[in-house]
């Protein structure tokens, strides 16, 4: 072959080569297209068909094309655009100061919220193997910084910020974990129980985490062995609950059914919510339920299908069983959440 019919085959396979990745490109999509919001929801109507340290100038979005749009909340820092700037260490103190910023977009820190639950936005902190929950809801200066002050020991913490910023942009739910210094002995997690006591409060588990499916949970309080049949509204509910899934701590989607003011819904004993577990294995539950003017937190393991199957690739077989501790906080807000409950 001559030197100008090898030219001539030479560019004729580079139109073919960049012509192929071209097509390829228009198949994947763009690297970084933003993902559909797993964390949305309505958490008054129920239908069943339905950093550890940031940058401000520079949010990161760790958010992909295909995968993001089907993971729980809380497993990102930075998601639709918003990043979740917070300090990546912090002392260890009963009255610890936290602060933080949510970036938006632009990178600049958000202002503006819309109100979710009676508040514009709910700090959740719990240590890595699931103790100390707290939640709380911090004030936010004119320059978009969040402050709140938490009980936090030794050990890594995992900060949930659940926030639905003013606009049309979705509702989030954002985490990062920071750094606590001191000794750290890592607490097992309870064994499931379908009992929780607290303040002289027990409270009952009825239903079953289903993996996959939403599921229906009913939680009932009652006080020396009577039902509390007058349970005061708690950010526009009777109960407010928060689940997390054992080892990452997915934030799963949580709604109470009904509200305080419906014409349905009673005030207790019974509080009903639906959950959805993205898979089997072991989740911590935490209920806020409000009477004689105190919050108090009930917590449970639950225990969604069968761990050991579903790691194979065996059936699931649906299995459910709350761990009965219960914590009341200083200020109000239990052993110091939001799933949305």
């Amino acid at each position: 072959m001559n030197t100008p019919t090898r030219l001539g085959a030479y560019a004729l396979g580079l139109v073919a080569v960049f012509g192929a990745a071209a097509g390829i490109g228009a198949a994947v999509g763009p690297v970084g297209a933003a993902a559909d919001d797993s964390a949305t929801h309505d958490a008054a109507t129920h239908d069943p068909a339905s950093s550890i340290e940031s940058h401000p100038e520079s949010p990161m979005d760790t958010s992909a094309p295909s995968a993001a749009a089907h993971l729980p909340g809380g497993l990102q820092i930075s998601e639709a655009g918003y990043t979740l700037d917070v300090t990546g260490s912090l002392p260890a103190g009963e009255a610890t100061p936290v602060s933080f910023r949510i970036l938006g977009p632009d990178g600049r820190p958000v202002t503006a919220y819309d109100t979710a639950h009676d508040e514009d936005l709910h700090l959740i902190a719990v240590r890595r193997d699931l103790t100390g929950y707290q939640h709380v809801h911090p004030d936010l200066a004119a320059d978009g910084t969040w402050s709140i002050p938490l009980a936090l020991t030794a050990g890594t913490w995992r900060l949930f910020a659940d926030f639905d910023p003013a606009g049309n942009d979705p509702a989030l739910v954002l985490g990062a974990d920071v750094a606590v210094a001191g000794d750290y002995t890592p607490q097992p997690l309870p064994e499931p129980s379908a009992t929780a006591e607290v303040d002289g409060y027990t409270v009952t588990l009825d239903g079953q985490l289903t993996p996959g499916a939403e599921s229906e949970l009913t939680l009932s309080v009652a006080r020396d062995g009577q039902p509390v049949t007058d349970l005061q509204p708690y950010l526009a509910a009777y109960g407010h609950l928060v689940a997390l899934r054992d080892g990452d701590l997915a934030y799963l989607h949580v709604h109470p059914a009904g509200e305080p003011g419906d014409g349905v819904t009673t005030p207790g004993p019974d509080i009903t919510f639906y959950a959805t577990a993205p898979s089997a294995g072991d989740y911590r539950l935490f209920l806020d339920f409000q009477h004689g003017d105190v919050v108090r937190t009930a917590e449970f393991t639950v225990r969604a299908g069968d761990p050991a199957a579903a790691a194979t690739g065996g059936a699931a077989t649906p299995t459910a069983t709350p761990t009965g501790s219960a914590t009341e906080g200083a200020d109000g807000h239990g052993d110091a959440e939001h799933a949305h409950g």
